[in-house]
């Protein structure tokens, strides 16, 4: 891969992650204070997310696997993205807020697929390649975290006076940008056999089902949506949290959690050759478990390092679980099911699993509010903290420890 090459991959992962990251976090305080929705409708916004998992594979698989290139229906999705980014900018109320984002998430999540398929076609050795192409994406999520406490649109002041909406009319313009710039990628052309028939198996991947007939597949998998119960909260919640809890550049500081994804990918590694995969694993389900427990003691401006510290601890959660997951499953599909297997757990972790999360996380939470004084967070964050370590003895008692080998 040359260095063109190279530099225009990384700009378009930059930019995907960027455009996520500068209005996913600071919707929680964005929909409640300035269209006044109730905890159960911000719910409802964030399960966009998990809808768009569950269908978004059909726009790959009938579309741009077998008729259109990759990088052409990318550009013309975050065109369409950066109109409908513009009308969630202008709704005045959440009745015209939530079909325009329900249709966003949709083609956004399919993006996530169409720019890792543009990547890998460029490489030879996706393995090495692709990390450092892919830790691009993670500063775009940082600086758009950034750049908004930089313009104080997450101050308390900024929040009251409507202006946080600005987020919205910045990630409209980057998604115009890296759609016409997606125009300019390298070919990815569909490589799907036209004439042969796709099912609905195909597409979603349940050809990878006959894996669960493995007992420790079966108990990750399980697990794995389970634990997406207790994450719904941690992107539902943090950012009204932090708001509640006066924290100022309350957005930069919920980045630092991304600072910690990309130190403990680099650890990973290591992790997994020392201790094997269950103890990794264990190690990343403990992880969630004693963040919410921080956050439960640390919304009193006198424990601020608590707080800081279970943010900081999102590297730990996502790579020792989502990640070493991720290896687990590519290490018992083997050549035929690889693509499948991913795909099935793509399905129950951001589709099925968060989807079940925010409608719990909605509900726990418009439990414990105050009215105008705000949230109970010292009770809410700990519904999530118990269940993510009733998780972890679930899956430490059944699960027989196995080194991951790779079948040929």
């Amino acid at each position: 891969m040359n260095t063109k090459i190279r530099v225009q991959l990384s700009l378009m992962m930059f930019l995907e992650f960027f455009i996520w990251g500068a209005w996913y976090v600071t919707m929680g305080s964005y929909l409640p204070n300035t269209l006044h929705t109730t905890d159960p409708e911000t719910a409802l916004a964030y399960s966009t997310q998990s809808w768009g998992a569950i269908l978004a594979p059909f726009i790959i698989g009938l579309i741009a696997d077998r008729y259109v290139n990759a990088e052409r229906i990318l550009g013309l999705l975050h065109l369409l993205g950066a109109l409908l980014m513009y009308l969630l900018y202008t709704a005045s109320d959440f009745s015209g807020f939530y079909p325009y984002l329900l249709i966003y998430m949709i083609m956004y999540m399919s993006t996530l697929a169409l720019v890792n398929s543009v990547s890998f076609n460029q490489m030879k050795d996706p393995a090495k390649e692709f990390s450092f192409i892919r830790v691009f994406g993670t500063l775009g999520w940082i600086s758009a975290g950034v750049l908004i406490s930089y313009f104080s649109w997450d101050s308390a002041e900024g929040i009251s006076d409507g202006v946080l909406r600005n987020t919205f009319l910045m990630a409209s313009i980057c998604s115009g940008i890296l759609g016409i710039f997606s125009f300019t990628l390298p070919k990815t052309p569909p490589r799907a056999d036209r004439s042969k028939k796709i099912s609905i198996s195909d597409i979603l991947g349940l050809d990878a089902l006959g894996l669960l007939k493995d007992r420790n597949f079966l108990l990750f998998f399980i697990s794995s949506v389970l634990i997406c119960i207790p994450l719904a909260f941690y992107f539902q919640n943090l950012s009204v949290f932090l708001t509640e809890s006066k924290v100022a550049n309350s957005t930069a500081w919920a980045s630092l959690g991304q600072f910690s994804e990309i130190m403990f990918l680099l650890l990973l590694p290591f992790f997994l050759k020392k201790y094997g995969f269950k103890k990794t694993i264990l190690v990343g389900m403990l992880a969630w478990g004693v963040r919410y427990v921080l956050f439960a003691f640390g919304n009193n401006g006198d424990l601020f390092a608590l707080l800081v510290l279970g943010i900081f601890l999102h590297g730990i959660c996502y790579d020792f679980f989502f990640v070493c997951g991720q290896i687990y499953t590519d290490s018992k599909a083997g050549e035929k099911y690889k693509s499948a297997a991913q795909g099935l757990i793509t399905l129950a972790t951001y589709g099925v699993g968060m989807l079940i999360g925010f409608w719990v996380a909605g509900k726990i939470t418009d439990t414990f509010v105050f009215g105008e004084l705000g949230h109970d967070w010292a009770t809410i964050w700990l519904f999530p903290a118990g269940f993510a370590i009733i998780v972890l003895i679930f899956f430490a008692f059944f699960f027989k420890n196995e080194t991951i080998t790779y079948k040929t």
